[in-house]
């Protein structure tokens, strides 16, 4: 029995540990099977099929067992010499150079398709990420950045990542959400929130798409509608119920899983820095970390 740090609650940690060893361990090896290469012939006929001018030598699924490799910490120059060392012990097949990593690993196109049968649970949130662990301070090309990032995320309950917006730490959180809840309407019937999103337009956007939202109430929020009556019977339930009642009822608890279960595992799995220093390679580094994190969650 352990003790809640941030609620002083005591809980009891329920993990099967024999099977969470194990499923670790399996992480461990997917990091190094080259399993590529078993598809390697297939995918570069296919790549190739109708494509003009200069063939694609190196198949989509290398290009994405480097960039999980990447997102571990794994240079570009390292991720050759991975390549090296397995081509002269594994077949001798071309060796991809660290430059043409770079350029293919920055253009994967980096999917968040989830198969599913019922529609979703999911909770969205936002945090930071560094730009460089050599400080929150980062110089490129004379002029001098803030070392944050924005990541917004939409999870799942099982800790599986739905959709992600990046930007500079001017990206309106709310707005983020909100593009996310259009996008992935199809797939969502229950969405939760931080108090940050306790707003007119969110309540009123998802009483339109037609999913239900739960989101912590301000404490000083009028029951006025003001332009919202679905906030209007939100606000009057929370301030009857009280947060613990309201908590219990709508199961608010299952947000933590959905985000911030995600990026603590992100950053204690793949680090809390990204070390691209042109924007828009910060932000798919970013998000490739998310990405990878999906994929470990795949292993069986």
């Amino acid at each position: 029995m352990a003790k809640n740090k941030r609620w002083g609650k005591k809980y009891v940690d329920k993990r099967n540990w024999k099977e969470y060893n194990a499923k670790l361990i399996k992480r461990g090896e997917f990091y190094i099977n080259p399993l590529f290469l078993d598809t390697w012939i297939n995918e570069i006929n296919e790549m190739n099929s109708g494509k003009i001018g200069n063939p694609y030598i190196y198949s989509k699924s290398q290009i994405e067992f480097l960039a999980v490799l990447h997102a571990k910490g794994f240079d570009y120059r390292s991720l050759q010499g991975i390549m090296q060392g397995l081509s002269e012990r594994l077949g001798n097949f071309p060796v991809i150079s660290y430059s043409q990593i770079s350029r293919r690993f920055n253009a994967l196109n980096l999917k968040f398709n989830l198969d599913f049968e019922e529609k979703l649970i999911v909770g969205i949130d936002g945090t930071g990420n560094k730009v460089s662990n050599r400080g929150e301070w980062i110089r490129h090309k004379w002029k001098v950045q803030k070392g944050w990032i924005k990541v917004v995320i939409m999870g799942t309950t099982d800790g599986k990542t739905v959709d992600v917006r990046v930007g500079n730490e001017n990206l309106d959180e709310r707005k983020a959400a909100r593009g996310m809840l259009r996008k992935n309407k199809k797939k969502i019937k229950k969405a939760f929130f931080d108090g940050l999103h306790d707003c007119k337009d969110t309540f009123n956007l998802c009483n339109k798409l037609g999913l239900e939202p739960v989101i912590k109430i301000r404490k000083n929020a009028s029951t006025k509608s003001r332009g919202s009556m679905p906030r209007k019977k939100e606000v009057i339930e929370y301030k009857e119920l009280g947060y613990g009642e309201w908590s219990k009822s709508k199961r608010y608890g299952l947000r933590w899983p959905a985000t911030e279960g995600i990026f603590s595992a992100v950053k204690r799995i793949f680090g809390e820095y990204v070390s691209s220093t042109k924007k828009k390679n910060m932000y798919h580094e970013a998000k490739l970390k998310l990405w990878a994190y999906n994929r470990l969650l795949e292993v069986n």
